[in-house]
């Protein structure tokens, strides 16, 4: 398969490829328009096909839109340089979320200028004569996949861009009417994904374009969303006000036994995709665009055209990839003998510190209580910072660290406990950063209850991956050159077993609990102890199968779904869909945003009904040309 590299250039508020001839890469060159002739022609519709892949980077790896998926679930609080952008979605106080305030603006953005160029393929593409309907079916896929999100978002949304229903609009309009959710499923999501999923090839034409595969996912994940959508548990408000009700007559427990239907039949014909051997390998830099990945924003070291960014220094906004900077501490303040023993270096376990994000004491002590059998945590997070100091400036051979004990370079230099121990001692003064020690430790240490929001794990699985640190620091400061992961091809497992717990009826082997056994099994397969790092052959998958339940419940799931996608934004639209984010993420437990402060103090969310759409983004509404009334009534009401 050709690897593909996309740079996205906006012109005009449209995104424009152009690719050229059978090149490794997609070449491109931007345009200030799309007209209906464009798409007339072959180049048109595959340069229209290109901006598609690469609207992902201005979603995916932009760390303000990272944050509106996260903060504020019981995955992630704010951390300690935090500003409104972060504090504004903790819902706990500190900040007010609006519509000028909410950064799911991006998403919003980046959305509908690519549903457009999706609209002017589709509509106008069997004209060339040349375009496959597998081609054609990217551009739906495409269409349906940024609809699910932003229904998911803001509820309904316009399906009328200015020209019709679905139709492609190239002339600037003023004016918008939101359609009603049902409507956006069963008009735009739905159709669009049953024609994806026949049209699509079960092996993608370049690496990393759509497949039949990655189609059932999302149309499982749809029916599954709209199933909870239809059932309602908790009574959350709807925007446009509409009745729950089905407009093909559909009831809740229909659309579940779709998801579950659909999902299966995803795992039973893969394509090829696959789970990896081990969840390590999953996320691993080195490892990269493996087969249980089925789509992501891509970004290359080997050019800073194809990277869609400098290769040297992050800008901090798209098309960057600069979300795993949000939960990196800022580690390069310890001191080892006076001296800065961890560096700031570009490599996975480490890379640029934010400190705008951190993970609750919750999820390191409960999400991830079983550390030892399950290798999600040690795969998942930083939690063991070694020395790397003769990369930098310092030349020592060793340097003094806990209990003045000598460390070599690669020595742990400061290790986040598995477990509590009333045996450490901290000091607010301990390696600079107000850590504690244990008898006989040359290493320095916090327990999970003295995670704070200024110290705590860095998450590793985000952390960057690059070959041309030439044996030193690298260029720690430039965004990440991997690709942001989109969809997975376990997720599809997720998906059955949330739908056969809705009540599906199931498939003989592939019951809820087996489903997820099969995840979890996955998670005892150790090959390399990551914090450690040191081989380890490991097989706890007996162990982790026996510690299953034998009745599998949605908390399960969700903690489940937690444990294998922790950080990759997907708890908040997991806690929306299941309405449980108040039930989960109501309180969370952290430490102050001082150095030492190691007490942990509980803080209370207030996450009202209306928190579970989001703002539509006032941008939108002040450049629209329509009544103060009108408006207003636009607005998702909680936000006017």
């Amino acid at each position: 398969m050709k690897r593909i590299y996309i740079k996205a250039i906006i012109g005009a508020g449209l995104l424009s490829m152009l690719m050229l001839g059978c090149s490794d890469i997609l070449e491109e060159k931007p345009r200030s328009i799309y007209t209906p002739d464009f798409f007339k022609s072959e180049k048109g519709v595959m340069g229209g096909l290109t901006s598609m892949y690469a609207h992902l980077r201005y979603i995916y790896g932009q760390a303000y839109y990272y944050n509106a998926t996260l903060t504020g679930t019981d995955e992630v609080t704010y951390a300690q340089s935090a500003d409104g952008n972060f504090k504004d979605l903790d819902l706990s106080g500190v900040g007010s979320l609006t519509s000028t305030s909410s950064r799911s603006d991006v998403l919003w953005n980046a959305a509908f200028p690519n549903i457009n160029t999706a609209n002017g393929i589709i509509e106008n593409a069997a004209a060339v004569g040349t375009i496959s309907d597998a081609l054609i079916a990217e551009a739906r896929f495409f269409r349906a996949f940024d609809y699910f999100l932003l229904v998911q978002t803001f509820g309904g949304v316009p399906l009328d861009l200015g020209s019709g229903v679905l139709k492609f609009n190239t002339a600037p309009v003023r004016t918008s009417t939101r359609n009603t959710v049902p409507e956006v499923y069963t008009q735009a999501i739905f159709p669009d994904l049953l024609k994806a999923v026949a049209d699509l090839p079960e092996n993608p034409r370049l690496t990393g374009t759509a497949t039949k595969t990655l189609a059932r996912l999302m149309l499982s994940k749809a029916y599954l969303t709209y199933a909870w959508w239809l059932e309602n548990p908790n009574d959350i408000p709807t925007y446009p006000e509409v009745a729950r009700v089905d407009p093909d007559g559909k009831n809740a427990a229909w659309y579940y036994q779709q998801a579950y239907d659909v999902a299966v039949a995803g795992i039973e014909n893969p394509g090829p995709f696959g789970l990896q051997p081990t969840f390590y390998d999953v996320n691993l830099g080195s490892n990269d665009r493996n087969n249980e990945i089925m789509l992501y924003a891509d970004h290359t070291e080997a050019s800073e055209f194809y990277n869609g960014g400098s290769l040297t220094y992050g800008s901090g906004g798209a098309p960057d990839n600069f979300a795993g900077w949000m939960m990196t501490w800022n580690y390069t303040n310890i001191r080892s003998d006076g001296k800065s023993s961890v560096q700031r270096e570009a490599v996975q376990a480490l890379g640029r510190p934010w400190t705008r994000m951190c993970p609750t004491i919750g999820v390191v002590k409960n999400t991830f209580a079983d550390k030892v059998n399950d290798s999600r945590y040690d795969g998942t997070f930083t939690y063991v910072y070694r020395g790397n100091w003769n990369r930098g400036n310092v030349t020592d051979l060793t340097l003094k660290n806990a209990n003045d004990i000598t460390i070599s370079q690669g020595d742990a230099v400061l290790t986040f406990l598995h477990d509590d121990d009333p045996a450490v001692v901290y000091s607010n003064t301990t390696a600079n950063i107000g850590a504690g020690v244990l008898p006989g430790r040359a290493d320095f240490v916090i327990a999970p209850s003295g995670i704070s929001r200024i110290v705590y794990p860095g998450l590793w699985k985000l952390g960057p991956y690059r070959t041309d640190n030439a044996g030193g620091l690298g260029q720690p400061n430039a965004g990440s050159t991997r690709p942001f992961n989109v969809a997975k091809f376990s997720e599809l497992y997720f998906v059955a077993a949330e739908a056969a717990v809705k009540g599906a009826n199931t498939k003989v082997g592939k019951t809820a609990r087996e489903l997820i056994l099969v995840i979890r099994e996955r998670a005892g397969k150790w090959r390399w102890d990551n914090n450690g790092n040191v081989a380890k052959t490991a097989d706890n998958s007996l162990g982790m199968a026996a510690a299953t339940p034998l009745v599998i419940d949605v908390n399960y799931i969700l903690a489940e779904r937690s444990r294998e996608y922790y950080g990759e934004g997907y708890r908040w639209f997991d806690l929306v869909r299941t309405q449980k984010w108040n039930e989960l993420a109501g309180s969370y437990q952290i430490c102050g945003t001082n150095y030492g402060d190691h007490t942990p103090a509980t803080v209370n969310r207030t996450i009202e009904k209306h928190h579970y759409l989001r703002p539509i983004p006032q941008g939108q509404i002040d450049g629209m040309e329509m009544s103060d009334e009108d408006k207003d009534k636009y607005q998702n009401p909680g936000y006017r």
